[in-house]
């Protein structure tokens, strides 16, 4: 049976794709059915959902499309979540390489870094991050990985160390290969696929930390942020409930798949690599 079909019989990993695939259309689509500043007044203030088929999802404090709000933060909820993922494991990758296949002093040295930054809890390490150097989409991407890295860096030093003394490794040395060369090219490819097994929750989390950060003021001023929308919502939440919870319940909806298809991943991953 295929990697495929294993996925696709399996429910959590279904629901988690059509969770996903609900978040990338959201994010390819807001431009097409909205475009133009999301944040621009559209109508009345406080307008409640279902009364304005022009405005479904009705309107914010400041009379903002609720529903052009909630399809742009998408862009950027996604776009975090990516971006913060691909540079963890990156220099989760780069860092456990070098320390399992050096050994010595320099995986000491590599995995002494690695233990301070596995110290500081990574929501503490981003909020301070982006405090200093100020908020930004960039910065706030930085600020993430920076948490985010030591997980990979972990478990891709545990697998080069059981890769390292195979035989295809010894043939590369007999000919003459650069370790670096050796490190990069014959021993991190094969030590990847746990790796980037981490990588839906990476994103999760990468995904909450800047709803998070966009709730405590500290996101992207110039975009769209579900966070922000939510935080938009607590000064009217008696009044206005569905300001925060229409926001709320689209990051929840986003983490779950993203968990449940990380899931689904790493299940087909695993039985197939059982089967090899």
């Amino acid at each position: 049976m295929s990697p495929i079909h294993r996925f696709l019989r399996t429910p959590e990993a279904v629901a988690g794709a059509i969770l996903l695939a609900a978040l990338i259309a959201m994010a390819l689509i807001a431009p097409l059915l909205f475009p133009g500043d999301p944040q621009a007044i559209a109508g009345p203030a406080l307008l409640p959902p279902f009364q304005d088929w022009s405005l479904p999802l009705g309107t914010d404090r400041l009379g903002r499309n609720v529903l052009a709000e909630l399809f742009h933060g998408a862009r950027t909820s996604l776009a975090v979540g990516l971006a913060a993922a691909a540079a963890a494991l990156a220099i989760g990758s780069v860092v456990g390489t070098l320390a399992g296949f050096a050994g010595g002093l320099v995986d000491e040295v590599l995995m002494r870094i690695t233990d301070a930054f596995q110290t500081v809890p990574s929501f503490l390490l981003a909020l301070a991050f982006v405090s200093v150097v100020g908020p930004s989409l960039g910065i706030v991407v930085i600020a993430i990985a920076l948490g985010t890295w030591p997980g990979p860096a972990r478990i891709a030093r545990a697998e080069v160390l059981s890769i390292r003394e195979r035989d295809y490794v010894a043939s590369a040395r007999a000919i003459g290969m650069h370790p670096l060369e050796i490190a990069f090219r014959e021993v991190l490819p094969n030590a990847l696929p746990p790796v980037l097994a981490m990588s839906s929750v990476i994103v999760a989390a990468a995904i909450l930390t800047e709803a998070a950060l966009s709730f405590l003021g500290l996101g992207d001023p110039n975009r769209v942020t579900w966070g922000g929308m939510i935080a938009e919502g607590r000064a009217v939440l008696r009044t206005a409930p569905f300001l925060s919870i229409v926001p709320g319940i689209a990051l929840v909806l986003t983490v779950l798949g993203v968990y449940l298809a990380g899931e689904g991943i790493v299940e087909t991953t695993a039985v197939r690599r059982g089967l090899s």
